[in-house]
Formats: structure tokens, C-alpha cells, sequence
């Protein structure tokens, strides 16, 4: 019996992540976002720092890529070291294996387009908000200034925006890569949760 599968990719600042452990928690299934990071290290046996330098983002920084291979015991000169596109393809293989194992929500991580063909239940997800409503959400979350929140939502999104070109060859805020678009201005968090309930509902018994 095919798994319901919610991936759920979210603008920074918009409340998705959020949504997305209320949801899981509501339906009483599995949750996986930054846990995918150390799931695919103890799968690959490669260190967690790697993965989560690579983190949705496709170009770390000189200082960086200096910190990490100064802990490496493989020189990055070596056959075995790991590169980016073979950190996204193990984590392309540990997504759909947790699909395979149970109903559950993943956040981020291309999981709209790794799952896209995977023959289960599954709601594609995009949340997101106007900028200045995002910026205002950083801001009083993590009480800092409206400059250094800016900043953050704009470096952020521009991250997810070049890894999931870079991987996908598709646009991250297109519309036409998800099954449902959520303005979560729009929207209370428990009204967002009930609309992508009832849609992953409608889906699967026309069996999507």
C-alpha cells in the first residue's frame, strides 16, 4: 500500500518548518528535515560535518572548506573523498528510502523532486510569504535588527534558490513543481496544516 508523503519546501522566515512538525505531529507520522543529515552520514559512514556543510547550499565558503579538512582524515586530494553531487545523491537515496518506509513529512532537500515519480501519496508542498513578512518573522524570532534579518532571509533563499537549480535544473519557487502553494501570511499555521491535510487527503483517494 502506497505511503502519504508530504515534501514541504519553504521561503525563510515564512513558518514552513514549523508547519511542518505541527503537521507531522497532528498525523502522527514521521518528521525529517536536518535529522536526513545524520541519517545519510551513519548510512554513508562519511562525517555529519560534510553533509551539513553541503546543507541545501552549494557553494560552502574558503574558511569553511578549510575548517572541515583540517578534521578530515582523508585528504580531500584522495579517490575517496566525497564530493557535493555524491553528498545530494545520498541524501536523494536516503529520501526515498524513508518514503519507503513509512507515511511521513520532509522538509527541504529537494524532496518535491526526488520523490516526483516514487509512486506514493504524494503532496508537493512550497510555503511562503512577502519578504517584509518574513523579515518581520526573523526578526522578532531571533531579536535581532531589521538589517541583519534581511540579510539572512535574502542570503538564505538565495542558497536554496542556487542548490535546487544547481541539482534539479528546475526553478525552487515555481509553481509548477508543487501539487499546493501556501501564502502563510494568509493563513494561520493550524489553517495551513487543515489545508494541506485535506488536500493530501483529496490526492490520494484519487490516487495521485
Amino acid at each position: 500500500m502506497p505511503n502519504t508523503v508530504i515534501t514541504i519546501a519553504r521561503s525563510y522566515g515564512s513558518g514552513g518548518r514549523v508547519i511542518g512538525q505541527k503537521l507531522a505531529k497532528e498525523m502522527d507520522i514521521a518528521y525529517y528535515d536536518r535529522n536526513i543529515i545524520y541519517l545519510t552520514s551513519d548510512k554513508s559512514g562519511v562525517d555529519p560535518q560534510f553533509f551539513s556543510m553541503h546543507d541545501e547550499n552549494v557553494k560552502p565558503g574558503f574558511f569553511e572548506r578549510l575548517t572541515y579538512f583540517s578534521k578530515m582524515d582523508i585528504p580531500p586530494e584522495s579517490r575517496r573523498f566525497t564530493s557535493r553531487e555524491n553528498v545530494f545523491l545520498y541524501q536523494q537515496k536516503m529520501i526515498r528510502e524513508l518514503a519507503e518506509k513509512s507515511d511521513c513529512v520532509i522538509i527541504g532537500r529537494c524532496g518535491n523532486y526526488t520523490l516526483k515519480n516514487c509512486g506514493h501519496n504524494l503532496l508537493r508542498v512550497f510555503i511562503w510569504a512577502p519578504e517584509e513578512v518574513c523579515i518581520t518573522n526573523v526578526m522578532r524570532k531571533l531579536s535581532i535588527p531589521r538589517a541583519d534579518a534581511e540579510k539572512m532571509v535574502n542570503d538564505i533563499n538565495k542558497h536554496r534558490r542556487e542548490y535546487v537549480k544547481y541539482y534539479t535544473k528546475v526553478e525552487w519557487e515555481s509553481a509548477r513543481n508543487y501539487d499546493l502553494c501556501i501564502n502563510s501570511s494568509e493563513y494561520s499555521t493550524e489553517e495551513a496544516i487543515e489545508l494541506i491535510r485535506r488536500t493530501s487527503q483529496i490526492m490520494g483517494s484519487l490516487g495521485k
